[in-house]
């Protein structure tokens, strides 16, 4: 189980990728500007609620995503992509999988309500490089 002080870490990390991707930062930028440390807060929390139960957590994360506009199939491989990579840095065996498949379950949701299809992931490796849509 991941200690509060590794889901920071990671959290951290993973938020600096995605500030530096020039597909996902100016997104994220667009939404977040001044509040990144806020944010990152809030996702430290969330991680913790979900690898530790500590249900610090409280929010309405379908909501606050569905109003953010620009939104592209393209930007759930590259948040995928960031998210497994930092996972796969740090950990391994069910930790791993349960870090990876909750992403993997946050982007279906999103998808789905961006564009009205649940899809699956495709990967090699780390890298999500397909969408599969039914």
């Amino acid at each position: 189980m991941p200690s509060r002080e590794e889901l920071h870490e990671l959290v951290h990390a993973f938020y600096r990728d995605v500030r530096a991707s020039p597909e996902l930062g100016p997104l994220f930028d667009s939404v977040i500007a001044e509040a990144w440390p806020s944010h990152l807060d809030r996702m430290v929390e969330f991680w913790c609620t979900v690898m530790r139960a500590s249900h610090s957590f409280r929010g309405n994360v379908f909501g606050k995503h569905m109003a953010i506009q620009g939104v592209q199939a393209q930007h759930f491989l590259e948040w995928l992509t960031l998210w497994r990579t930092h996972t796969a840095q740090r950990y391994s065996g069910s930790v791993l999988e349960r870090l990876q498949e909750t992403a993997a379950g946050i982007g279906r949701n999103l998808y789905y309500g961006y564009f009205g299809q649940f899809p699956m992931f495709r990967y090699e490796g780390v890298r999500a490089v397909e969408i599969i849509t039914v």
